[in-house]
């Protein structure tokens, strides 16, 4: 069949990178794409029904959340075009913070307390008169490319973070404050058809972009899978007490989930809580569990999607077995990132990199007549596997010595948790 992943990054390159390798596949595309993609997929550009119309995709994988939030997966549907990812009406799970949490009170699952407010000038109304302790969290309601949330540590701070986020949101006023959560941050991924949970094997992420988990949150700089805190035991709590509770509350509110359900978690001294939802997989996240994946991607993505043309068993029934290595994932940024980056850096040590045994997945990055330069704030994400933590560790970073352009940052304390 003829596949194509709509996106750019680090994480549509994983995703190809990994559907290239089904025996289901002939050929791959993908829009927009990017330097390191078109080595494996033939990269067109242009609006993302119009492009699998042209190339006659049989199967559209989605990869950015603001096109699940525009309603991407509805129009390939309408279009004939079967599509990974939930509709318009599911991905307001992740498109709005105040309609995630308040699907997770109305169903008692486990989150943190919190308000809603319509305008900036009604959440400081609300944090110049708050009698409660700081810190707190201030978010966007909306998507903010994972810079719309600030843990204020003072009313004073808290103030400025309205600002901050109402920009990061392109203006858009509609403000989350809630408690702020103390402990463990684990990525929790899972496969699903609307009803079928398939977890995915637990990741770390690290958001902010100094070493210790200092500075201004980003994207992410880094991930790591396995995650040690979060036991079996506590994977199937999650499982039945989060996700599944979540789908269901979404059943019962009309809206059928089917694609990846991303809960980023909590592990508090009171157990395990959501403190938001994704749609879709993660970035860097994707570049770490993607490596770790034995089994076929494709007939996960089919049956999730209820794609029943290529007789693809019910979702249940589909193979989902992962390695028993460690894999970490550094993320490689351009110099100013997370402000304003430069562009147009030539990269080098690329070869390098992957004759050490790392995957270097390309994010920001285009071709320039024969040299690949940076076109973007992350760069690339270099990730290694190993039979240990330390193992794994030790040769991501490997390979990452052996790249090389102006200005480049990166954490060098990515999984300091499992030290």
């Amino acid at each position: 069949m003829k596949v194509l992943v709509l996106g750019g990054g680090g994480r549509e390159h994983a995703l190809c990178w990994k559907i290239v390798q089904s025996p289901l596949v002939s050929e791959i595309f993908c829009t927009p794409g990017n330097a390191g993609i078109a080595r494996i997929a033939t990269c067109l550009s242009g609006d993302a029904v119009d492009v699998a119309r042209e190339v006659g995709a049989d199967f559209v994988v989605v990869g950015p959340d603001d096109l699940l939030a525009e309603g991407i997966v509805d129009r390939l549907t309408e279009a004939g075009i079967p599509a990974f990812g939930p509709t318009q009406q599911a991905a307001q799970l992740e498109a709005s913070k105040l309609f995630c949490k308040e699907l997770l009170r109305r169903y008692n699952i486990p989150t943190g307390d919190f308000a809603g407010f319509d305008s900036g000038a009604a959440a400081k109304a609300y944090l110049s008169q708050r009698e409660g302790s700081f810190p707190i969290v201030v978010k966007a309601d909306g998507l903010a490319l994972g810079k719309g949330v600030v843990v204020a540590q003072t009313r004073e701070e808290a103030l400025e973070a309205v600002d901050h986020v109402i920009a990061a949101a392109r203006g858009k006023e509609r403000i989350v404050i809630e408690e702020c959560l103390v402990g463990e941050e684990i990525s929790l991924l899972a496969f699903t058809d609307g009803e079928t949970v398939v977890p995915m094997v637990p990741a770390q992420d690290h958001k902010r972009v100094g070493e210790g988990d200092t500075g201004p949150n980003t994207g992410g700089m880094g991930c790591y899978s396995p995650v040690p805190v979060l036991t079996p035991e506590l994977t199937t709590q999650a499982i039945e007490t989060i996700l599944k509770p979540t789908l269901q509350g979404l059943r019962s509110d009309g809206i059928t989930f089917r694609g990846v359900l991303y809960a980023g978690l909590m592990l508090t001294a009171d157990g395990l809580k959501v403190l938001e939802f994704n749609c879709r997989f993660g970035d860097p996240e994707t570049q770490v569990l993607l490596p770790r994946l034995q089994s076929d991607l494709m007939p996960l993505l089919l049956a999730c999607a209820g794609a029943t043309q290529w007789e693809v068993r019910p979702l249940p029934q589909i193979p989902c077995e992962w390695t028993e290595q460690a894999a970490v994932t550094v993320v490689m940024a351009s110099h100013g990132y997370p402000g304003t980056v430069r562009k147009g850096d030539a990269i080098s040590g690329l070869e390098e990199a992957a004759q050490t045994g790392a995957i270097v997945f390309h994010a920001g990055t285009a071709q320039q007549d024969n040299q690949i330069v940076t076109s973007g704030g992350r760069v690339l994400s270099v990730t290694a596997l190993g039979d240990v933590f330390h193992q794994a560790r030790e040769n991501v970073y490997r390979g990452v010595g052996q790249i090389h352009f102006d200005g480049a940052h990166f954490r060098r304390d990515i999984g300091w948790r499992c030290l």
